[in-house]
């Protein structure tokens, strides 16, 4: 089939009896649908913050901490790439409650997790519940919506994938420091429980979908097991050498080796698994598809850029500006207001303007967000911060949106709960390699400008000596003898020195983001016009 015949059997696939919406309003239904996603992507920026509290209330490292979000991660991922056919096999809205119950459930056992192992176990139980969440939503709004007015539907769900990770530094900071990190937790359960009721009263089974999943089990259901196991161990190990890979000193160690050839082994028997499979678990063929491809890489560079910023920033203004974790995460709540205020213009703008054009603004604006922050200075003011998280906010949407939007154009009806799940893994795998690319180059950058700028405090260099003298006068007028002066004017100097290092890492760490920003520019240039437009009378 041609890109054209695609893009018009995606036009015509769509009929009224095919909405998830029923007789009620569709946006509404996409307000429901969205109040689920908003609570899983705010856990999983809210639980970094309250790392700390749950290392000194469990009694663990920071280290071992950090298993509750490896281990959220991983069981996430695994989930979110098989989702889409677990979708069809289940059915969109049975699978949907399913994940939300069990994300609900397991968020409570969270909140009264006992010693680390427990709260580690419970938190891959989340990471299942959350994994299936946002691909069945997706579906269901594609399903509730006709093609041109997608673009709106995806804005009101797209407020709560772009803006939850801004809220949630702000939200667990508050939390953390006014009660304990066990309600970070704990306020999921309310939230769970609106949403089960909402769907459960509100979203219909599409006929359509129903048909489908008939028909797929009248055959016999026929589970592809190996499939399965290749996709939880390649992913699962992917995860687990990006979120530890920097930690453990990358290939340095034999456990990130062994884990890396297994997921490098897994991914690549994946392929012509699942391209000889009549049912696969994951639908590789999508990727095959020049229009669903292109979306699939900036969803992937989206993910990089959105997620890697989110954690570096509010670690800058703490470990370097002496920032609280609520102030941290102050600094980004300007972003997400800029971008909850764009992201109903641009769900219009998408019925009327290609989305290629839409992703090169939206990329122009992001790489521009980058390069602010490369101006990183010692003193620079929180309004500097807050500006550049607004920067990037409002080039947000015209990347989610319009790639959202354009990666089910020419995908068959029946494929669409696939082509969700894809996206999503884009979306999640993409964020974590962001994460690891920038903090492997902070730290790689760090012990680079720290062995050119060490050169310079020596005692035999002039400037040196200067400085030392002229800070040694200054402690000693503040009261300290000569002995002590001296001492504190040499530490003063390797603090100035440290800070003047990692400032300038974050500097390298943002040029390189700047630089995957601007590659999504040509990504997006790939993409083929859709149909735009309301349909003509009587469709």
């Amino acid at each position: 089939m041609t890109d054209t015949a695609q893009g018009s059997a995606s036009a015509g696939g769509w009929s009224p009896e095919r909405s998830a919406a029923g007789g009620h309003n569709p946006y509404l239904i996409a307000f429901v649908v969205s109040i689920a996603t908003f609570m899983e992507v705010l856990d999983t920026t809210i639980a970094n913050v309250a790392l700390r509290h749950i290392a000194g209330g469990l009694a663990v490292g920071i280290d071992e901490s950090t298993y509750v979000i490896t281990s959220y991660l991983v069981a996430n991922a695994i989930v979110l790439s098989i989702s889409g056919w677990l979708s069809t096999v289940i059915g969109r809205k049975r699978f949907y409650m399913i994940c939300v119950a069990i994300f609900t459930v397991s968020s409570l056992l969270c909140g009264f997790a006992w010693n680390l192992q427990a709260l580690v176990l419970f938190r891959i139980l989340q990471g299942l519940g959350g994994g299936g969440m946002a691909t069945s939503e997706q579906a269901i709004l594609a399903d509730s919506f006709p093609p041109h007015k997608r673009g709106q539907a995806f804005a009101i769900y797209g407020v709560a994938v772009v803006v939850a990770p801004v809220v949630g530094p702000t939200l667990g900071g508050w939390i953390t420091d006014t009660y304990t990190w066990h309600w970070v937790f704990l306020i999921n359960v309310p939230m769970g429980l609106l949403s089960l009721f909402l769907v459960g009263t509100l979203v219909k089974e599409p006929s359509g979908a129903e048909e489908e999943r008939e028909k797929l089990l009248s055959k016999g259901l026929r589970v592809d097991y190996v499939g399965f196991l290749l996709v939880a161990i390649g992913l699962g190990s992917l995860e687990y050498v990006l979120d530890e890979g920097q930690r453990n000193d990358w290939f340095g160690s034999n456990m990130i080796v062994f884990f890396a050839v297994l997921s490098a082994m897994s991914l690549l028997a994946l392929i012509p698994w699942e391209l000889t499979r009549e049912d696969p678990i994951v639908d590789l063929r999508l990727l095959g598809r020049r229009q669903f491809a292109a979306c699939f890489l900036v969803m992937l560079a989206t993910g990089a850029v959105l997620i890697s910023t989110t954690q570096l920033l509010p670690q800058l203004l703490q470990s370097d500006l002496n920032y609280t974790a609520m102030l941290a995460g102050l600094a980004l709540s300007p972003g997400g207001v800029a971008t909850l205020v764009l992201m109903p213009v641009v769900g219009r703008l998408v019925s009327s303007v290609q989305p290629k054009y839409l992703i090169m603004f939206g990329a122009a604006i992001v790489a521009f967000s980058m390069w602010h922050l490369t101006g990183l200075t010692g003193d620079i003011t929180y309004g500097y911060a807050a500006m550049s998280r607004i920067f990037l906010a409002l080039g947000l949407p015209f990347l989610f949106l319009p790639v959202t939007t354009a990666s089910y154009d020419g995908v068959p009806p029946d494929k669409t709960n696939q082509a969700s799940a894809l996206i999503n893994v884009a979306r999640n795998i993409g964020g974590s390699m962001g994460v690891a690319l920038a903090q492997t180059i902070l730290a790689q950058r760090q012990q680079f400008h720290q062995s050119r700028l060490i050169e310079h405090a020596a005692p035999s260099d002039l400037g040196y000596q200067q400085t030392i003298e002229t800070m040694t006068r200054f402690f000693q007028a503040q009261g300290s003898n000569a002995s002590d002066a001296a001492s504190q004017a040499v530490a003063w100097v390797g603090r100035t020195l440290q800070h003047q290092v990692d400032l300038l890492a974050y500097i390298d760490v943002f040029w390189t983001l700047a630089i995957i920003a601007v590659l999504m520019i040509p990504t997006a240039a790939v993409l083929r016009p859709i149909k735009l437009g309301a349909p003509a009378r009587g469709h």
